[in-house]
């Protein structure tokens, strides 16, 4: 009886798990989930590269903020060709800048 019990456990759990991801999975590959993030990427880093100019005086993490996001931008108008892979290049390498940025921004200047 525990086994049939664990086996009903087993099948409700994985079509559960297989509709989330495949639901999680279209949703999370729209343009439009793409276009929010960006927004608001852009919203909290002009915030917060703002505050960082005003109290240390230094550009660096402005120019490199822009150029990061630049790239992120830039992802959503390329071709979406083979795999997706300029976009996926543009995304990763933007968002990388864009954290290196974060992270000179909280720097105090020497």
């Amino acid at each position: 009886m525990w086994l049939s019990a664990a086996c009903v456990v087993h099948c409700l759990a994985t079509t559960f798990l297989v509709v989330a991801l495949s639901t999680a999975g279209g949703l999370l590959g729209s343009p439009l989930v793409h276009e929010i993030g960006l927004v608001l990427a852009i919203g909290l880093g002009a915030i917060a590269f703002v505050r960082g100019v005003r109290r240390h005086r230094r550009a660096l993490p402005l120019v490199l903020g822009a150029s990061g996001l630049s790239l992120m931008a830039s992802a959503l108008v390329v071709s979406h060709g083979a795999h997706h892979l300029m976009e996926s290049a543009l995304t990763i390498v933007g968002v990388s800048v864009l954290a290196l940025a974060h992270l000179f921004n909280r720097q105090e200047p020497a």
